[in-house]
C-alpha cells in the first residue's frame, strides 16, 4: 500500500536527527570505487533541485527541533560536542515512564562473538504479562549520537497501548566502533530478546523491530541479518525515517543540503564516521547500509514511513519498491510536506495524527487484531 499523504498538517513517528545545516555545495567524502547495488535516482553534478516545502502547520515544531537539537553544527570534530549535548536533552527513563503502569529492567546479555556485552532495558505492563506481543527498538542518533532512552517516551505509550513487552538496545557508536559493530550489537539483543521471549512473557511469534532514523536502518539490518543467520523469525520491521544508504545522492538528498532536520550534509558526516574510507565502495555491507543489499526477498513485513520534505524521502521508496519486486510484503507512507522525525514535534498537526495513525494500524495488523496479550 502506497499513501501519499494530503500537504495540510502535522507529524507522528519517534526522534530526529542532530546537528546544524551545511551549505548547499557541501559535499560527501567519496572514496575510489562504486558499488553496483540498487540505488534511488541520483542527480550529480547540478545545482540542488527544488525542495519540497513543508506544510505550514508543521513549520512551527521544525524551528523548535531544530532550536533544541541543531544547536551545534554536526562535523566529525563535533560528534563529541553533539552526543554532550543530546545527554542534556535525552529524560531518564523514570521520567518518560511517569505515571504509566509500565516496570522495567536493565539487562546485560551476550554481545557479537570478541565484543563486549550489550545493555538491554526490558518494559514490561505492571502486572506482567504472558502471551504478548514484543516491540524490538533501537534508537536514532545517525549510529553517532544518542542512547537507548532517545525516544524511549513513545516506547512507554506503546507497551501501554498494545499491552506489549519492550526492549530497547545501546549499541556501540561510530567513529570509535565503525560498521557493523552496531548492527551486530543490535542483533545480538534481538537473538537474547526472542530467545528469552516465553520467560519475559511474550508470544515468539509476535516480535517486531522497530526503529527511525539510523534506528529505522538498524531495524532494516537486523531483518536482514536475522534471514540470512536463520535467526529470529519477525512478525514486520517498522522503518521510520530510515537511514539506509550511504552514497547519499539521491534527488531528495540534494533537495534538503542546507536546510531542514538532519541535513544532507549531516547525513555525510554519520556515514563517513560509520564507514570510513570504505564508504560509497564496494566494501559496503548490507548490514551496514541496508540499501546495498542485492536481494531483498524472504523479509518480514515492512512498515515504511518518510517525510516528502527530508533527506531520506528517496531511499525509503525505493527500499520499499525493491521489496515489492520480490513478492513481498511492504507498506509505503510519504507524508507531504514533513520534515524528518516531524511527528514527534509537530504532534498535534493533523498529517502528524494522521501518520500516528496509520502506524498504530499496521501494528495492530500485524501483531493480531488488538495487539494485546492473549
Amino acid at each position: 500500500m502506497t499513501r501519499i499523504s494530503d500537504p495540510r498538517g502535522g507529524p507522528g513517528a519517534r526522534g530526529a536527527g542532530a546537528g546544524g545545516a551545511a551549505p548547499a555545495d557541501s559535499q560527501p567524502v567519496r572514496a575510489a570505487g562504486r558499488a553496483p547495488a540498487p540505488g534511488p535516482a541520483v542527480v550529480t553534478g547540478m545545482p540542488r533541485p527544488r525542495p519540497v516545502p513543508y506544510d505550514p502547520h508543521l513549520e512551527p515544531g521544525l524551528a523548535a527541533c531544530r532550536e533544541l537539537i541543531e544547536g551545534i553544527p554536526l562535523r566529525a570534530h563535533t560528534i563529541h560536542a553533539n552526543r554532550a549535548h543530546f545527554a542534556t536533552i535525552v529524560p531518564p527513563l523514570e521520567t518518560a515512564i511517569g505515571a504509566s503502569p509500565v516496570d522495567f529492567e536493565h539487562v546485560t546479555v551476550a554481545g557479537p562473538a570478541g565484543a563486549p556485552e550489550v545493555e538491554l532495558t526490558v518494559l514490561r505492563p505492571r502486572g506482567g504479562a504472558r502471551g504478548a506481543p514484543g516491540i524490538y527498538a533501537i534508537h536514532g542518533g545517525g549510529m553517532i549520537l544518542g542512547n537507548r532512552f532517545f525516544g524511549v517516551a513513545g516506547l512507554v505509550d506503546e507497551v501501554v497501548r498494545y499491552g506489549a513487552v519492550a526492549a530497547t538496545v545501546e549499541y556501540r557508536l561510530a567513529p570509535e566502533h565503525p560498521a557493523p559493530a552496531a548492527a551486530e550489537d543490535c542483533y545480538a539483543g534481538l537473538v537474547w530478546f526472542a530467545e528469552h521471549a516465553r520467560d519475559l512473557g511474550v508470544d515468539p511469534s509476535r516480535i517486531l523491530v522497530s526503529g527511525a532514523s539510523a534506528g529505522g536502518g538498524l531495524s532494516a539490518a537486523v531483518a536482514l541479518m536475522a534471514r540470512d543467520r536463520g535467526g529470529p523469525a519477525l512478525a514486520g520491521q517498522l522503518l521510520d525515517c530510515p537511514m539506509l544508504d550511504d552514497r547519499n545522492e539521491s534527488v531528495s538528498s540534494r533537495q534538503y543540503d542546507g536546510i531542514g532536520i538532519w541535513d544532507r550534509h549531516n547525513n555525510d558526516t554519520a556515514w563517513n564516521a560509520v564507514l570510513g574510507a570504505d564508504r560509497g565502495t564496494e566494501s559496503v555491507s548490507p548490514y551496514a547500509a541496508p540499501a546495498r543489499a542485492a536481494d531483498l526477498s524472504g523479509l518480514p513485513p515492512a512498515f515504511v514511513t518518510v517525510g516528502a520534505a527530508e533527506v531520506f524521502r528517496d531511499e525509503a521508496v525505493e527500499y520499499a519498491t525493491r521489496i515489492w519486486a520480490t513478492g513481498g510484503h511492504a507498506e509505503l507512507h510519504v507524508w507531504a510536506g514533513a520534515y524528518h522525525g516531524f511527528t514527534g514535534f509537530s504532534p498535534d498537526a493533523e498529517v502528524s495524527r494522521a501518520a500516528a495513525a496509520t502506524r498504530a494500524s499496521w501494528i495492530r495488523r500485524v501483531l493480531g487484531s488488538t495487539g494485546r496479550s492473549r
